[in-house]
């Protein structure tokens, strides 16, 4: 292994960076490997194709029910208070201080501490809705069309009470950064369906205003597997993947002549030192070129008819915002991408939660319901496994004075509520239950380890056989504390 300390090691690297950059001109994100556009490959992966690209052996360990999956990741932490988890009869404790008897010294964060634990009632009215009698907030009527479509659980759990380590924990298992993020791991254990698009793919909402919410790499990042398995984060812009367009006047022959030296370079180099990271920078050379079609192909709309926006709805028209990644969702979906996440932040209710929580309702409402209606009207809901939610819930007592239109709501780690559809999770169905001070939960709480259990189980992966070996120790995705799988929800 080289060492990248190493003096001559790093003029070696500089030189040929030097040289594949501004000596030639021409961007590594454009580069690529293969002859796939010169023998007309399929997108489908053949069965004769690489053993990394099919995942591993041995894997699935069962028959999956989901194929694919699309995790709806709401960044700040929704209200279930407002949302989806009805408590009428918190009206009657209306500006009374919550019992030491329910809050049982649970820890506050350093916002409200220090203030009186005063209770405020939801904000919104509640209704039913299908035929499972699904209860949800006024501010979610789309999703009410959709319910007889969704499983709701109802008492997720999670250690972290603030927003880095608690997204961490939701997304990678730990608390501290570094692990594979959930997609990673199924990246790293099935391998791809789409030798043209990446297996695991994040799109970010492009807000109408600027966003205060961080999200970090390493929420969709590869820890310590090799980074080939990393999410590939598209730009919410019209230009999704930059410098994936030839310059100007290039000819195609003398880039693929261009790309088969550096392909030469590569394999000298990993002939050497047998980093497998240079394995996978030949991978994303490869993928580049691919991409070079792929991409334009999925982001351009034009062949969308107008029903389609009209379910999504009018957002659906701009670039990069959350409907319009929706129906990206759906079709990665079809062209067989494995893993595909969406990020919409700014869910952190703190004050004004009427005008803030209701916003972002807004955003994504109409456009979560959309996409499981067209799945399923495609028939691929079957096989794609949906999620929605965000790394914890909300407090019951207010922040700030609890009947003031500026009231807000903070984090609350001990019960939120998230939602599943299709993939072999049962629909129509509410899941665990909460006191009624929606505090703590008190009915088949599941834990978040317990979610990536059940996760991995519909992608036909038993998460106590699949694991990395790491620092001499093998690590899996649910960590070493009991993980269930929540077979209560499946079909």
């Amino acid at each position: 292994m080289s060492n990248p300390h190493d003096p001559m090691s790093l003029a070696h690297s500089i030189s040929r960076r030097y040289f594949l950059g501004r000596c030639t001109g021409v961007s590594l994100g454009a580069m690529a490997l293969g002859l796939l556009e010169a023998q007309g490959a399929p997108p489908t992966i053949p069965p004769d194709a690489p053993a990394a690209m099919r995942g591993l052996p041995g894997l699935p360990h069962h028959r999956p029910q989901a194929k694919n999956v699309i995790f709806l990741t709401q960044s700040g932490g929704p209200s279930q208070l407002e949302l989806f988890d009805h408590k009428p009869d918190l009206k009657k404790w209306a500006g009374m201080e919550l019992p030491e008897s329910v809050r049982q010294g649970q820890r506050l964060t350093t916002m409200t501490a220090n203030q009186k634990q005063l209770v405020m009632p939801a904000r919104t009215r509640f209704a039913q809705y299908g035929d499972s009698g699904a209860t949800l907030g006024e501010w979610l009527p789309h999703h009410g069309q959709a319910a007889d479509d969704l499983c709701f659980i109802k008492s997720m759990v999670t250690d972290q009470i603030n927003h880095a380590p608690a997204m961490t924990t939701f997304l990678t298992g730990h608390q501290l950064a570094g692990r594979p993020s959930l997609g990673a791991w199924t990246s790293y254990g099935l391998g791809s369906e789409n030798q043209n698009l990446p297996e695991y793919l994040v799109l970010i909402s492009r807000m109408k205003r600027p966003s205060d919410q961080p999200l970090y790499d390493h929420y969709w990042g590869s820890g310590f597997l090799p980074s080939r398995y990393q999410g590939v984060k598209l730009r919410n812009s019209r230009e999704p993947v930059l410098y994936l367009r030839d310059p100007a006047g290039l000819p195609r022959t003398l880039r693929r002549g261009m790309l088969d030296g550096v392909a030469e370079l590569n394999q000298m180099r990993f002939a050497k030192t047998g980093d497998p990271e240079i394995q996978t920078r030949i991978r994303q050379y490869e993928m580049a070129w691919r991409m070079q079609s792929s991409i334009p192909d999925l982001t351009d709309l034009s062949d969308e008819p107008e029903a389609t926006f009209e379910l999504y709805g009018p957002d659906s028209r701009r670039p990069g915002s959350y409907a319009a990644n929706c129906i990206l969702a759906r079709r990665l979906v079809e062209r067989g991408v494995r893993f595909i996440q969406l990020f919409h932040p700014d869910w952190d209710h703190h004050s004004r939660l009427s005008s803030w929580c209701s916003a972002r309702c807004r955003d994504t409402d109409q456009a979560s319901a959309a996409l499981v209606t067209d799945l399923k009207q495609r028939g691929l809901l079957d096989e794609t496994l949906v999620l929605w939610g965000g790394e914890f819930g909300r407090g019951v007592a207010g922040q700030g004075k609890w009947d003031s239109p500026d009231g807000g709501r903070d984090h609350h780690p001990r019960c939120f509520t998230m939602w599943l559809a299709g993939g072999g999770v049962q629909p129509g169905m509410s899941y665990g239950r909460t006191d009624d001070f929606s505090y703590n939960a008190v009915e088949n709480p599941v834990h978040v380890r317990d979610l990536h259990a059940t996760v991995l189980h519909l992608l036909g992966i038993d998460h106590e056989k699949f694991s990395y070996r790491f620092q001499g120790l093998d690590f899996k995705l649910t960590g070493v504390e009991p993980a269930h799988v929540v077979k209560d929800i499946l079909r």
